[in-house]
């Protein structure tokens, strides 16, 4: 797959600064694989779009306050995951090039560098910075808790899993619910650089999941993924992964899902992986129809934006 079929026109005004009000007051796109039909809806409304025994499975990561300021030079740390004892973790620092090994940055030491702006770094005490909110939100975050979903519960991540910040509680008590865990890394999100798709090296992230849980998603009927990182959990155990462990698997057009019946997912960037998870579910060329569709119909993009629900 060429890098340029990952590509999309975006009005700018589209990508969403800042979190509606109520979460659950945001759109959902509802695509009907079988039928071709397409349907607008309200995101509350989402257990209407469900049949009655469907299993909608979540990701219950919780995002740390990973971006850490520091001053001479000015720049950021951010860490990405913890590597081991003695307060050690691998995270993104910049500028690299006017970092050095062995010298402490406020809370941060840096250790090693391990090449593309990573570093192995030791931090004092726990992370206490800010939430790592992506770049093309240029608003600050009144509220920092609406880059956490009403259910996160295992801190890990680098990024929110956004296709869950769309739940309430109210609305999580209409469904038939069951956990995963996966601490998204911002890799994840890192755009494509190569020409050719199957040429990005996708690193791994961490997921762990209860053995009764998977035994629930095992006997479901249907199973709705809720994000793209809920979807590499499910198809990563089946195929015959560990229930803990790290996962590199790149979900890309061809792809054989064996465990995701339906995909909740938010709007992403073009040439991005987890565009390309949407393509091998839905079909690229629908894909593309559909992203278009959105756009006609000025949906809000990205992590604050509005919601698709392909089934």
């Amino acid at each position: 797959m060429k890098l340029s079929e990952l590509d999309y026109a975006l009005p700018p005004e589209l990508i969403a600064q800042r979190p509606l009000e109520r979460r659950d007051d945001s759109r959902l796109l509802v695509y009907d694989r079988a039928s071709g039909e397409v349907r607008h809806r309200r995101f509350g409304e989402l257990p209407d779009e469900l049949a009655a025994d469907e299993l909608v499975v979540i990701n219950d990561t919780r995002v740390i306050p990973a971006r850490i300021r520091i001053e001479h030079p000015r720049g950021e740390v951010l860490l990405l995951e913890r590597s081991g004892e003695d307060g050690l973790w691998e995270g993104l620092a910049r500028p690299t090039k006017r970092l050095r090994a062995g010298r402490r940055y406020g809370p941060v030491e840096l250790v090693e560098h391990l090449g593309e702006g990573r570093w192995l770094l030791r931090l004092e005490g726990e992370p206490s910075g800010e939430m790592p909110l992506p770049p093309y939100i240029t608003e600050s975050l009144a509220e920092p808790e609406r880059y956490q979903t009403v259910y996160a519960q295992e801190e890990g991540s680098a990024a929110a899993p956004t296709a869950g910040l769309h739940f309430t509680p109210e609305l999580l008590e209409r469904l038939n619910v069951e956990r995963v865990t996966l601490h998204v890394g911002l890799d994840t999100f890192r755009p494509v650089t190569v020409e050719v798709l199957e040429q990005h090296e996708l690193h791994s992230e961490r997921y762990e999941v209860a053995e009764a849980a998977w035994a629930r998603i095992r006997a479901a009927r249907r199973v709705l993924a809720v994000g793209t990182t809920t979807a590499r959990v499910l198809e990563s155990l089946a195929r015959g992964a560990p229930l803990q462990g790290r996962t590199d698997l790149f979900i890309r057009p061809g792809f054989e899902f064996r465990r995701a019946d339906s995909l909740l997912t938010n709007f992403h960037l073009p040439r991005s992986t987890l565009l390309a998870l949407v393509m091998a579910f839905c079909g690229a060329e629908e894909t593309r129809r559909l992203y278009r569709l959105a756009v006609e119909e000025r949906y809000r993009f990205y992590s604050f934006g509005d919601a698709m629900l392909i089934r």
